[in-house]
């Protein structure tokens, strides 16, 4: 009684009833991201009765965060998003089976996770990852709905979707200097809105029903409203083994190394090291050092010049993330000695406090 009274206003739609509603239960859908387009995307899901979704977010929740990501309170700062999410969805639909996976997806544990879902969801908002996913999901044939926000346009398809393009035949070369939102900013109505979208995709491949975003983009401005759709072919020259993705991302030459900080303490004197940041200028808090040198990491690949190919170069941003995406960057440029700071300024700022007090001992 509880299911149909819960389903009831979509059960009765002819291109639903019983039969779709028992496809959404049997479905298995994992959303990579639990930010503000995973925000819009969960809720739905669940609320629609699909039986099995999957939530992988190594982040936790930061007061910025809230105007955009409504899934989570004011007193979840700080907590797992991951966790949180699977909270909410719990709370929402019981009926509903949640994982919650508190780890950032990498090259090492994409294919295990990917193997257990049907759907995957990309709900990010960093390139490389985007491209780690896209990559996984050609090599296990999986489809892969897609959703991008720049500032208030949004962007939304669906990759791979029965041998269809992927997001490669989209954007073939990887940029991996495109400012996401904490470098561009992002209203969240617009995530909300792209990211209902996204969901929308997802019900749509289980249900069999209407005409799914493949070989399309759906490009929409919530400033005027206007909405483009636009069509792409399939590359010939894709092609994504699991031989190829292993190659990849996990050769050991393409590992990205990190560092705390106090271990190399001693270098901030050193001529022969540079601190690069790559956090944009107006971010806080500041890291005045005697050999650093701050390029915003969307300014990078066009500053590399400025840089010394032979130098010992450590990398920070504000918390870790966009470091390791300069490193990816400058490493395609043959830079061999280079290693991202854990934890970035915020991990750098508290070091240093702690080696002042010390000192005036």
């Amino acid at each position: 009684m509880e299911t149909s009274n819960r389903y009831n206003r979509q059960i009765i739609l002819p291109e639903i009833g019983e039969e779709g509603q028992y496809k959404l239960l049997k479905s298995k859908v994992l959303v990579v991201g639990a930010g503000g387009l995973g925000a819009a995307i969960l809720p739905y899901l669940a609320a629609a009765g699909v039986g099995e979704i999957g939530i992988i977010d190594d982040d936790r929740i930061e007061i910025s965060n809230l105007h955009r990501q409504v899934i989570y309170k004011t007193s979840a700062v700080g907590k797992s998003k991951a966790k949180e999410a699977k909270l909410m969805i719990s709370e929402l639909n019981p009926q509903v089976k949640v994982k919650a996976f508190s780890e950032k997806l990498s090259g090492k544990n994409v294919f295990n996770l990917f193997e257990k879902y049907e759907i995957i969801v990309d709900a990010t908002d960093n390139i490389s990852i985007k491209y780690l996913i896209n990559d996984a999901c050609l090599a296990l044939n999986k489809p892969m709905v897609y959703g991008s926000i720049f500032r208030f346009q949004g962007q939304v398809s669906v990759f791979n979707y029965q041998n269809g393009p992927t997001y490669r035949c989209l954007y073939p070369e990887e940029n991996n200097s495109a400012l996401n939102c904490e470098d561009a900013g992002v209203i969240g109505v617009s995530v909300g809105i792209i990211g209902m979208f996204q969901a929308n995709e997802v019900i749509k491949m289980i249900l069999g029903v209407g005409e799914v975003l493949s070989g399309k983009i759906l490009i929409y401005n919530i400033l005027n409203n206007e909405q483009q759709k636009y069509d792409f072919e399939k590359s010939s020259k894709i092609e994504m083994t699991k031989e190829d993705f292993e190659q990849k991302y996990n050769s050991s030459e393409n590992e990205i190394e990190e560092i705390k900080f106090e271990l190399i303490f001693d270098e901030i004197e050193n001529d022969e090291v540079l601190f690069l940041d790559v956090r944009n200028e107006d971010e806080l808090p500041k890291i005045n050092l005697k050999n650093s040198l701050q390029i915003p990491l969307v300014n990078l690949e066009n500053e590399i010049k400025k840089l010394n190919s032979n130098q010992t170069i450590y990398v920070f941003c504000q918390s870790g993330i966009r470091s390791k995406i300069a490193v990816e960057l400058l490493q395609k440029h043959q830079f061999k000695n280079i290693k991202s700071i854990a934890g970035g300024a915020l991990a750098m700022k508290e070091s240093l406090h702690e080696k002042s007090i010390l000192i005036n001992k």
